[in-house]
């Protein structure tokens, strides 16, 4: 059956994250997200490599699994489990959905996607991000987006602390909204970082016809 692949991407609804209520800004709670939003920056740019396993659940409650590959700057891979046609690969410029079943590809600008917050080290998140209220100190969330080009949507990215990872964060997931509220949420777990990652990791089959290899 023919479908779109933003909807696949963009639209997939899992569980909600495992957040507390929000609670008041106060100057000592404005002046603590700014060390946050710091953190997360420092998170970012400490990250060279990330590979992990992920989970998304639609809101039909069926979950997707696969593996996770990134590599800073710019490049991601979403190698969705067996017998799902779908593939998201980002090689450092552009954000790529291939779904093999129907041979329909869809692309843009990475910095164009929500996922651009978390690919681009030299972006200063303190102009497009904001710490947003947990509850639980041991959870630290922040959602980018930018103001001037709502069409791009938004991301909350959430943290667990841990000194074990990057800047003392682990990344846990992230809850996706696009410019027509479709809810995209993941979770992270088996997160290994500074691997060895080649770049033919991020090369993908154009299936539609005629197509040829991209990235070579």
């Amino acid at each position: 059956m023919q479908r779109s692949l933003a909807p696949l991407f963009l639209a997939l609804a899992a569980a909600p994250l495992a957040l507390t209520g929000i609670t008041p800004i106060t100057p000592a709670a404005a002046q603590q997200g700014t060390s946050d939003l710091a953190q997360v920056s420092a998170y970012i740019r400490g990250v060279t490599t990330l590979t992990a396993d992920f989970s998304q659940t639609d809101r039909a409650g069926q979950t997707l699994t696969g593996k996770l590959t990134l590599k800073q700057p710019g490049k991601i891979r979403f190698q969705y489990q067996k017998g799902v046609p779908l593939l998201i690969v980002s090689d450092g410029k552009a954000l790529t959905m291939i779904d093999y079943e129907v041979r329909q590809v869809q692309r843009w600008p990475i910095g164009s996607s929500p996922l651009g917050a978390l690919l681009d080290p030299s972006k200063d998140l303190s102009k497009f991000g904001k710490v947003v209220p947990t509850g639980d100190p041991s959870i630290l969330s922040v959602e980018a987006r930018d103001p001037k080009r709502p069409e791009y949507g938004t991301i909350t990215m959430i943290f667990k602390r841990d000194r074990a990872g990057p800047a003392g964060l682990q990344l846990y997931g992230w809850v996706m909204l696009d410019s027509q509220n479709n809810r995209t949420a993941v979770r992270f777990s088996n997160q290994v970082y500074g691997a060895p990652v080649a770049d033919s990791a991020f090369r993908w089959t154009d299936p539609r016809p005629r197509g040829r290899s991209a990235g070579g």
